[in-house]
């Protein structure tokens, strides 16, 4: 059995560690995968390795 230990903290504090919370939970949705491929593509894009083709 786990005791659980009560502390205080300023709730100033409490409200930036919601917001850091709230704002960890949205990048559990991102596709890193996905923004590595968009980012390998503009590196691309920049060097002139793109070619249009249609």
């Amino acid at each position: 059995m786990t005791i659980m230990e009560m502390i205080s903290i300023p709730r100033d504090e409490y409200e930036r560690m919601r917001a850091k919370l709230a704002m960890l939970r949205e990048l559990e949705k991102i596709d890193f995968d996905l923004l590595r491929q968009f980012k390998q593509s503009l590196e691309d894009i920049k060097a002139g390795r793109i070619r249009r083709v249609a």
